[in-house]
């Protein structure tokens, strides 16, 4: 009897409401690592399933954004976790994916737990950086608060398959928003591998949705959805990132530019600060009387 066996090849599916349709569509297309070799076939997503996606996002946002900053940091740490222990896994698809050696994938992949980490840590503190009391002329309280923006479509860096992909999902969910996350059209894998970490995590469904595919092909619907409210072009190039801001003006959806740490030869190992944070804030400003003044100046 021979010891031969057949592999079994993985299936990589989208990530949509917490569950893991193949494209509506029925498309799929052939990635392939740095040398051209075949890795697997990805779905390629179409425009239906992009809007499943809004609509999954959408459905999430209620109680992603009414949660409690420090369960959201609890949520988001224990993602960091599960990513710990598959690590491994990552290292490998992310040195198919980017062409690197296997220490410096590793690297890599330390970088983007560290991030989520690092990220996590700021849920219940940004608002301290962002808000606070404002001082005004009259017997007032003026308090100015962050609240997310809402949906936020995100197209993830086109060369830094993890690292640059955990760069921009995890600040936009940090803060209360829900995502559509188009992965990298050339290294889409391990994006796709996120979402299954995702879903045995304690995220809801829908908080974070993940397509591949063509990055024209989706962005467009996204950037012209009525109901996306913001939209990060990280992985969009000039002419595109152009269009598609053209495309999100009609509904004004706040749009994050393409930044230079987005680029191919980008260092998304740096230190991001709280800009990504910040872009997909609204600032909510309350007034309240202090009541009657005394002669002090203050009734209290």
């Amino acid at each position: 009897m021979s010891d031969a066996r057949l592999s079994v090849l993985k299936t990589y599916k989208l990530y949509v409401g917490g569950k893991f349709p193949r494209s509506e569509s029925g498309r799929v297309y052939e990635v392939t690592d740095a040398k051209g070799k075949w890795l697997a076939n990805a779905p390629l997503s179409s425009r239906k399933d992009a809007r499943d996606a809004v609509v999954a996002a959408r459905k999430a946002f209620g109680g992603w954004s009414g949660a409690t900053a420090y369960n959201r940091g609890q949520i988001l740490y224990r993602i960091a976790e599960m990513l710990e222990g598959r690590r491994d896994q990552y290292v490998a698809e992310v040195a198919d994916a980017e062409g690197l050696s296997k220490s410096k994938a590793a690297a890599q992949v330390d970088a983007a737990i560290d991030r989520w980490v690092w990220y996590a840590g700021w849920t219940d503190k940004i608002a301290q950086v962002v808000g606070g009391g404002n001082p005004v002329a009259g017997p007032f309280f003026n308090l100015s608060s962050p609240e997310p923006t809402g949906v936020v479509a995100v197209l993830a860096p086109r060369e830094s398959s993890f690292l640059g992909l955990v760069s921009v999902v995890a600040p936009v969910i940090a803060t209360g928003n829900t995502a559509v996350v188009v992965a990298s059209e050339k290294s889409p894998l391990p994006a796709l591998s996120l979402g299954e970490v995702l879903a045995t995590s304690d995220l809801p469904g829908g908080v974070v949705n993940i397509l591949s595919g063509r990055t024209a092909e989706i962005a467009a619907p996204l950037a012209s959805h009525q109901d996306v409210n913001a939209i990060d072009l990280a992985g969009a190039g000039e002419e595109l990132a152009k269009e598609l801001e053209i495309a999100a003006a009609d509904n004004l959806k706040r749009v994050l530019r393409p930044q230079p740490v987005d680029g191919a030869h980008a260092d998304w190992s740096a230190t991001p600060g709280t800009d990504r944070m910040t872009a997909f804030l609204e600032t909510k400003t309350v007034w309240h009387p202090t009541g009657a003044l005394g002669a002090s100046g203050s009734s209290y």
